[in-house]
């Protein structure tokens, strides 16, 4: 279920970095999250990270995505994962705005309930197996730095005993605008900021590696 964007997914990365503005507490928040991955990047020089949402549907799953992708981008040996506190399934207008970015998405396992698709950039190796989960998922590499991405995920689950450090980073949610009009507009917009926002925190990271 390919499709082509005349964007590639490096361009889509950097644009979106350059055009989003960040308030001074976003950027503070965005600085923290970055500083504190340094600190157990610089120790272990490894780092796993998982994005966390109610239902590892949408928001959780386009910042796992990107943040996969910074990784590669970067070259940091940073994992990254998502997960929920439900399962549900991944997308498809998920999968529509992420395509949007050249990012290929080809059927692993059908499910009609909980698909998974194996994801693909060009000029990078690695290939990243999406599909929705739990954030504890045997495969979600522990310990982990949790980032809840929406405030439901963040009250429930008030203690994640295999995070190391826990952060909230919230994010619209654009299922607000399914059966609208708006809909594609604003998962284009949600998918840039999630982008925009793991540039930046991967770019801090970067910079303050040993």
């Amino acid at each position: 279920m390919s499709m082509t964007s005349t964007i590639s997914t490096e361009k889509f990365f950097l644009n979106a970095f350059e055009k989003t503005f960040l308030n001074s507490e976003r950027r503070d928040i965005l600085l923290n999250i970055a500083n504190k991955i340094i600190e157990e990047y610089n120790n272990n020089k490894l780092v796993n990270i998982n994005f966390i949402c109610t239902h590892n549907s949408r928001r959780s799953q386009m910042a796992q995505v990107w943040a996969f992708f910074a990784a590669q981008y970067f070259n940091l040996n940073i994992n990254s994962f998502s997960g929920g506190t439900e399962i549900t399934s991944f997308n498809r207008n998920t999968i529509k705005t992420l395509q949007k970015a050249s990012i290929k998405f080809q059927l692993d396992d059908f499910s009609h309930q909980n698909p998974k698709y194996l994801i693909s950039f060009k000029g990078i190796s690695k290939t990243l197996l999406v599909f929705s989960k739990r954030y504890d998922y045997k495969e979600n590499k522990t310990p982990f730095i949790a980032i809840t991405t929406c405030d439901n995920a963040n009250a429930k689950c008030l203690f994640i005993p295999e995070a190391s450090r826990r952060f909230h980073l919230p994010f619209e949610d654009p299922q607000s605008s399914e059966n609208t009009e708006l809909r594609d507009k604003k998962y284009l917009e949600i998918n840039e900021k999630i982008a925009a926002e793991i540039y930046f925190i991967f770019l801090e990271i970067n910079k303050k590696r040993h």
